[in-house]
């Protein structure tokens, strides 16, 4: 067990023959209280600063865990929403390119539709144009007929007719 300054102070020496000078050991033995008193001070603050210092390093090493222990939550949450963002993105894509199809399709669908509207008026103009020309060339044969100049004298006579009535 280590001394105390109290120890120190109880210490009795045994005289002896041509001894040391009781006086100069006593102040010797008071400096030597003093100093060791101010050492076990000394080290007992040192003690508690360690221990003070301790607490702090522990909480310190508990807050860089937890750092570190967010830093990686963090990281696999930002991983999670680069990868939902992603399938988000790519089902975007494909819906978009699943609309463009059918947008594309309904575009040829119609473009067809009109195509063969269009050869059907095609058709129905070119019958028509025939059919109204041979009326023409009919109805033209008919006023080129000698039929419609008997017909024409037949009205005269029964105008005449009819004047003289």
């Amino acid at each position: 067990m280590p001394l105390t300054p109290l120890d120190i102070h109880n210490k009795e020496f045994t005289r002896g023959f041509r001894g040391y000078d009781e006086d100069e050991v006593n102040e010797f033995l008071d400096q030597i209280i003093k100093d060791y008193e101010a050492v076990l001070r000394e080290k007992k603050d040192l003690f508690e600063k360690v221990e003070d210092l301790e607490t702090r390093l522990e909480h310190f090493n508990n807050i860089e865990q937890t750092l570190n222990k967010s830093i990686l939550v963090a990281q696999e949450s930002a991983e999670e929403v680069r990868r939902n963002a992603q399938k988000e993105a790519q089902l975007i894509v494909k819906e978009a390119e699943k609309n463009a199809d059918r947008i594309i399709n309904d575009a040829l669908s119609k473009s067809r539709k009109i195509m063969i509207e269009t050869e059907e008026l095609k058709k129905q103009a070119s019958v028509y144009r025939i059919r109204f020309k041979m009326l023409v060339e009919a109805q033209l044969e008919m006023l080129q007929s000698d039929d419609w100049d008997d017909v024409a004298s037949h009205t005269e006579e029964g105008y005449e007719q009819e004047t003289r009535d």
